[in-house]
């Protein structure tokens, strides 16, 4: 019955790049959002990016970061140039070192190759970034190493990728969402991109992702799927670790780097 009480609050709103006040402790527990406004967001377990199962920020819509001029929104054919000096043939599989152990994800690259263009060129550093923190174009320099999960929540999913570790971070631009029929949250280790929404007919996925550990259908349609993880255990533990109200980690779980191969690495 709890669950089902969870569920329902959470549909009400979508997980967004920015933490959402708890209605009240019966419905907020254990649930919370994930959203990627230029990059940032928050996920909560009735949508990934925008808000959580705590319902929408104060202030009425989220904030999203206003993109850089100087770096640009991912496309498609930019995977090509990101991966093609990996060796090997196999499908593109991303790495995360963290602080607590490594998470081996598939990347669909198939199905939303501009996604998963985005994370790969992040990862690598292939891909020019804002830095909010130096306020400079980052070129070469790899995006998610020592970011932290800034939201982690039981039950449902960690999410990372915010440069500012506030989840209203992000690379400097947006991009829309890109869904396949074939990428659904059907399964725990889903590998997804947190938004805020669409604002101005446009979407705002950055650099923000959230890894879930149970399934969660009700994101469909509302954040772009874009690989399946194996280690789900290990997500499942960096939930669990102590966190404040915001479902912020009280001791930060860092990635260290995080590797791009084609295959799973030996």
């Amino acid at each position: 019955m709890r669950n089902a009480v969870l569920f329902v609050a959470l549909s009400a709103c979508s997980l967004s790049l920015v933490a959402c006040e708890k209605a009240n402790d019966s419905s907020s527990t254990g649930s919370g959002s994930a959203s990627a406004t230029g990059g940032g967001g928050s996920a909560g377990k009735g949508g990934a990016g925008a808000s959580t199962a705590r319902g929408p920020a104060k202030g009425g819509a989220p904030q999203v970061a206003k993109p850089v001029s100087e770096v640009r929104p991912p496309v498609a054919e930019d995977l090509a140039e990101y991966t093609k000096d990996l060796p090997g043939d196999g499908p593109l599989v991303a790495t995360f070192d963290t602080s607590m152990g490594a998470i081996h994800c598939e990347l669909a690259a198939d199905k939303v190759p501009r996604t998963v263009a985005n994370f790969v060129g992040l990862a690598t550093g292939k891909k020019p970034w804002y830095n909010p923190r130096t306020r400079k174009v980052e070129k070469g320099v790899p995006f998610f190493d020592g970011l932290m999960f800034h939201r982690v929540i039981p039950e449902f999913m960690i999410q990372g990728g915010d440069p500012m570790g506030s989840g209203m971070g992000g690379p400097g631009y947006n991009f829309d969402d890109e869904f396949s029929p074939d990428l659904k949250h059907d399964r725990p280790g889903t590998l997804s991109m947190a938004n805020a929404g669409v604002h101005g007919g446009h979407g705002t996925n950055g650099s923000q992702f959230f890894i879930t550990e149970v399934p969660t259908d009700q994101l469909d349609g509302r954040h772009s799927v874009f690989g399946y993880c194996k280690e789900v255990d290990l997500v499942k533990a960096i939930a669990r670790v102590p966190r404040d109200g915001n479902d912020r980690p009280n001791t930060p779980v860092t990635m260290n780097h995080v590797t791009i191969t084609r295959g799973m690495p030996k």
